[in-house]
């Protein structure tokens, strides 16, 4: 193959790790679409089905990093190039990391019973904070996929929004009152709370890496992972 050809076909392969990888962030937002329907349902099979189902994204992971692998292997990237690699390995783990988060979130459905006591208020935070989180997900892909610095740094906004609704449930769940029942379900909240929370600092994480693909220089945006007090 003549070094023109070696280069065309490391590039072609590069993007088609990239579309897999950013593929990825679709699979997520299934499992979280499928975790919060279960827990708002208690419905404990749709749950079961996101923790089998995280294979795939496991399996998504695997494949996208080995393939990175034996494309370095094989292959000498030039520095954009480069950028574009490092930060696919990256982007790749913080997928896998939200896969986990949904199974999280699915594991809490069979603990609360059928019908377990509820709050109105954290009920509908965990629902404000699902959304805001799903459109983060979707906006880290579209950021990196089009090389977009500024809507990528636009993730640290919402993610505010996350972060106050976090702080805001873990309030009131503590708060709840003395019923043994109503507590145990608000400190099942409160985790699934966190576990949404985590999400979107990995959507915020994708961001930064996109930044960096543009720039050549990672940086973290300003205050995105600064952790407030609960």
């Amino acid at each position: 193959m003549t070094p023109e050809g070696a280069r065309l076909h490391f590039q072609e392969e590069l993007s088609r790790l990239e579309g897999m990888a950013l593929g990825g962030l679709d699979m997520v937002v299934t499992a979280l679409d499928r975790a919060v329907e279960a827990l708002d349902n208690q419905d404990v099979e749709l749950a079961e089905l996101v923790v089998a189902d995280d294979d795939l994204i496991d399996g998504r992971y695997m494949e996208v990093h080995q393939g990175i692998l034996s494309l370095l292997a094989t292959q000498a990237p030039v520095a954009g190039d480069l950028r574009l690699v490092a930060a696919l390995l990256h982007v790749i783990k913080h997928i896998e990391r939200m896969g986990d988060q949904c199974v999280n979130i699915a594991k809490m459905v069979p603990l609360d019973g059928s019908d377990p006591p509820t709050d109105d208020e954290i009920l509908s935070r965990i629902g404000r904070m699902a959304r805001v989180v799903r459109s983060e997900v979707s906006q880290a892909k579209q950021c990196f996929a089009l090389r977009d610095e500024e809507l990528a740094e636009d993730l640290v906004r919402q993610d505010e929004e996350v972060n106050r609704l976090n702080r805001e449930t873990f309030r009131i769940a503590l708060d709840i009152g003395d019923d043994p029942d109503t507590r145990e379900w608000a400190m099942h909240m409160i985790l699934v709370s966190r576990c949404l929370e985590r999400i979107g600092d990995n959507a915020v994480d994708i961001g930064e890496q996109t930044a960096f693909v543009v720039t050549g220089l990672f940086r973290e945006f300003s205050d995105a992972s600064r952790a407030a007090p609960q």
